[in-house]
C-alpha cells in the first residue's frame, strides 16, 4: 500500500466544506476549519499504526474492506440527496392535510354531523359558544412528556391563543424554522413568535446557533419574568417592600435560546457543558415540536400518541424521580427578607430544574446507548466542541 494514501491534503479542508459551514464568519470557518485538521490529523496517525502493526495478508483483506466502505459511503451520501427530496415531495402533500386541520381547529370552517341548533338552545350556553377545539395545540404539547416539562401554569394562559405551528427547512445557511401562530392575546402583541436553528450539517446534527423572535410583552404581562417582593430589613427608615424581577421558568424562554460567547476561549470547562448542556437540551424542544408534535398533534390531543407509541417512554424516568427525592436541594432563600410566597415559588422552581435536567440527562443517556434511535432524536454537537 502506498504511503500516500495515508495523508490528507489540508489545504483542501477548507474548499470541502458542507455548504451551511461557507456561511459561518471567517473566523468561525477558520476555527471549524482548525479542530477538522487536528480531528484528522490524530486519525491520521492512529491509522497508520494500526495498519503498520498489520501483515501483509490482513493488510491487503483490510483495503478491500476500505474499498466497501468507500462504496457503501457513496450509496449513503446518494440515500440523504434522495431522503431529502423525497421529504420535500410529502411536505407538500402534508400541506392540504395540515391547512384543513388548522380551519377545523380554529372555527374556520364546521364538520359535517354537528348538533342541530333546536338541540343547541337546550344545550350549556358556555358549549353554544365554543368554536372548533379549544386549548388544541396546549394539549396536545402538554401531553409530550418533555414539552410538558417546560410548559408551567402561568404559560398556560398565553398558550391558549396558540392557533397553529408550522416548520419549514431553510437551506441558506443549513437548517429549520418553527413558526407558532397567536390569535391576538393580553400577554404580548406579536402574531407570530418563530425559532430559527442553524445547522453546521444538517444530516449529521451539528447545531451552529439558534435565533427566537423577541417578545413584545404587555406591561406587567412577562412570563419569562417574575416579580419578588421583600420585607425592608428591621430598623430600615424604608418601611415599603422592596421589588425586583427575576428570570423563572417558562416555555417563552424557548424564544430566547443559549448563545456561544463571541470569545469562547475564556470559557471555562464547566461552564462550557452548561452551555452545550442548555444547547442540546433547546434542540431536543424544536426537534420535538418538528418531529412529533407539528404531524401528530391530533393524536398527541387525544391522548393516542403515547398508546400508540409515538413517545418512547425512557426507563430512567422513574429512576431519576426516586433519585429527587435523595438529592440535596440548595437554600439560597433569605428568611428574613423573603415572603413566604416567594420562598415557595423559589422552591417549586428549583424542583422543576432539578426534575428537567434529571430527565434530559436520561433521555440523552438513552439515545446514545442505544445508538439505534432515528436520526432526529441524536442530540447535536455545539459548535465550541
Amino acid at each position: 500500500m502506498g504511503e500516500n494514501k495515508d495523508k490528507f491534503d489540508m489545504a483542501e479542508i477548507a474548499t470541502n466544506l458542507p455548504a451551511a459551514a461557507a456561511a459561518l464568519a471567517p473566523e468561525d470557518r477558520a476555527g471549524l476549519v482548525n479542530a477538522l485538521k487536528g480531528k484528522l490529523q490524530n486519525l491520521v496517525g492512529e491509522h497508520a499504526d494500526v495498519l503498520e502493526s498489520l501483515t501483509p495478508n490482513v493488510r491487503k483483506r483490510v483495503e478491500v474492506l476500505r474499498g466497501l466502505q468507500s462504496q457503501h459511503d457513496g450509496l449513503e451520501a446518494k440515500f440523504f440527496e434522495e431522503r431529502a427530496a423525497l421529504e420535500a415531495k410529502y411536505q407538500k402533500l402534508y400541506e392540504p392535510l395540515y391547512v384543513k386541520r388548522y380551519e377545523i381547529v380554529n372555527g374556520v370552517v364546521e364538520v359535517e354531523g354537528l348538533t342541530t341548533d333546536s338541540a343547541m338552545d337546550q344545550a350549556d350556553d358556555n358549549a353554544a359558544e365554543e368554536k372548533g377545539v379549544p386549548n388544541f395545540w396546549l394539549t396536545a404539547m402538554k401531553t409530550h412528556e418533555i414539552l410538558a416539562e417546560e410548559i408551567t401554569e402561568r404559560d398556560e394562559g398565553a398558550l391558549k391563543f396558540l392557533k397553529d405551528i408550522k416548520w419549514s427547512r431553510i437551506d441558506d445557511p443549513k437548517g429549520f424554522k418553527l413558526e407558532f401562530f397567536f390569535d391576538s392575546n393580553p400577554y404580548f402583541k406579536n402574531t407570530v413568535l418563530t425559532k430559527i436553528y442553524h445547522m453546521i450539517d444538517d444530516d449529521e446534527p451539528i447545531l451552529e446557533k439558534a435565533i427566537g423572535t423577541e417578545i413584545e410583552w404587555y406591561p406587567g404581562k412577562c412570563l419569562t419574568q417574575k416579580l419578588l417582593k421583600k420585607k425592608p430589613k428591621k430598623g430600615s427608615k424604608n418601611a415599603k417592600p422592596i421589588t425586583k424581577t427575576e428570570k423563572c421558568e417558562s416555555f417563552f424562554n424557548f424564544f430566547s435560546p443559549p448563545q456561544i460567547p463571541e470569545d469562547d476561549d475564556d470559557l471555562d470547562e464547566d461552564t462550557a457543558e452548561e452551555l452545550q448542556n442548555q444547547m442540546e437540551q433547546d434542540y431536543d424542544v424544536g426537534s420535538t415540536i418538528r418531529d412529533k408534535i407539528i404531524p401528530h398533534a391530533v393524536s398527541w390531543f387525544t391522548g393516542e400518541a403515547t398508546e400508540d407509541g409515538f413517545e418512547a417512554m425512557d426507563a430512567e424516568d422513574d429512576e431519576a424521580d426516586e433519585d429527587e427525592d435523595e438529592e440535596e436541594e440548595e437554600d439560597d432563600d433569605d428568611d428574613d427578607d423573603d415572603d413566604d410566597d416567594d420562598d415557595d415559588d423559589d422552591d417549586e422552581e428549583e424542583d422543576r430544574k432539578t426534575r428537567k435536567k434529571q430527565s434530559t440527562g436520561a433521555k440523552r443517556s438513552e439515545r446514545l446507548a442505544s445508538g439505534a434511535g432515528q436520526q432526529t432524536e441524536r442530540p447535536p454537537e455545539c459548535k465550541q466542541q
